[in-house]
């Protein structure tokens, strides 16, 4: 008996949907909902390049850099000029303290390896981390992805959760210093 591409495809789907995995379209559906939502210019560490600044895909959604000590961030001014940035885009600076992109990897010590997907859902209607804790700072835009379906929630979810783990922790967020 020969088989055929699409039959090995369609017993592909069938084996991880008996396993409990989401169906490979639903996880592609998460990687294209991540590319277009732009979850890599925060969340994937910039590097130089032959033509400047370009992403590190070897550190694809890891969050800020473990080992970038970042110091004090800048006086912020008064006035329209109230935010700063970090050179690997990952760490932010504003009226809410700093704040640092958060590693969106499967690892489970320091990334969303342990998060179920319940936990991430209530992340986003509650805005908090793991639902229930602190506030999801700027510039995460928390905000769109709750206008998202909720199939699209979950499709995101199950990409980050497909990709490669990486060990990154990432700095706790740091107050706001209080003005005099």
């Amino acid at each position: 008996m020969t088989l055929t591409r699409p039959f090995l495809l369609a017993l592909l789907g069938a084996s991880l949907a008996q396993a409990g995995a989401p169906a490979p379209s639903v996880i592609q559906r998460g990687a294209y909902l991540v590319q277009v939502g732009g979850c890599n210019d925060c969340h994937t560490p910039l590097k130089m390049g032959p033509k400047g600044p370009e992403p590190d895909m070897s550190r694809m959604l890891s969050g800020h850099p473990e080992a970038l000590k970042m110091p004090p961030a800048p006086q912020l001014p008064e006035g329209p000029w109230m935010v700063t940035m970090a050179a690997t885009a990952t760490a932010f600076a504003g009226p809410w303290g700093v704040s640092h992109a958060a590693n969106l990897t499967p690892d489970k010590e320091t990334g969303l390896g342990s998060w179920t997907e319940a936990q991430f859902l209530q992340m986003i209607r509650s805005g908090r981390h793991l639902g229930q804790g602190r506030p999801i700072l700027p510039p995460m835009p928390v905000q769109g992805l709750r206008a998202a379906t909720e199939a699209d929630q979950k499709a995101i979810f199950a990409y980050l959760k497909s990709i490669p783990a990486i060990s990154n922790r990432v700095p706790a967020a740091v107050e706001p210093v209080a003005s005099h």
